[in-house]
């Protein structure tokens, strides 16, 4: 396992660029601490971009927007609105972006979603209240803010991440734990965002 981990970090840091990602990688402006959270989107890209069956229906992709995300903002909020991020990439994206009027990518018809969105209008939805509400309840937010579905699927992947956290600290598995934990608090925050994002860029 340890060489498979410096194989895959020496094609990544040595390699010729072939995937989005990889331009991070060979940035000297990216710091070495934020290539090593990287690694997991790289690995995933790897994947998605060899397969029409896992293309993204935003653009950018769902793993670009990680990437930005962490690049500009760390791992700890990077992975938050990253959260956020895959959490509406679901099967009701499409009629909440089209009853918000939002533009689509003219080559391929996906959902133009940017890591910094413009204000546009004033909304009749308080981020601060939206925020609070996930605080308490995860996904309570986003359906305070009229996106019922994105609240439900936020709500449902919070309480996947935390049963399988709890599950695997109760077994003490040393590995599955922290790592689930991590992606449970990624998830709670990106909540938290998501429903902020929500109230204050979308009606």
């Amino acid at each position: 396992m340890y060489w498979i981990f410096i194989l895959i970090n020496c094609s990544l840091i040595f390699g010729q660029p072939k995937y989005p990602i990889d331009t991070l990688f060979k940035s000297n402006k990216v710091s070495t601490v934020r290539k090593l959270s990287l690694l997991p989107i790289a690995a995933w890209q790897r994947i998605s971009y060899n397969s029409n069956l896992l293309n993204c229906q935003f653009y950018p992709s769902c793993s670009n927007y990680g990437s930005h995300a962490i690049k500009n903002h760390g791992l700890i909020t990077g992975a938050a609105i990253t959260s956020d991020r895959i959490v509406r990439c679901n099967p009701f994206a499409l009629y909440y972006h089209t009853k918000l009027g939002k533009p689509f990518h003219a080559n391929d018809g996906r959902l133009i979603d940017y890591l910094n969105p413009k204000l546009t209008n004033q909304k009749e939805k308080s981020p601060r209240i939206a925020a609070s509400l996930s605080m308490i309840l995860p996904g309570s937010g986003r359906v305070y803010s009229n996106h019922f579905w994105d609240g439900l699927m936020g709500f449902w992947t919070f309480y996947m991440s935390a049963t399988t956290t709890y599950y695997s600290l109760k077994k003490n598995r040393p590995v599955a734990g922290p790592v689930f934990g991590f992606m449970t608090i990624s998830v709670y925050l990106g909540e938290i965002y998501g429903a902020w994002r929500s109230a204050k860029y979308y009606r």
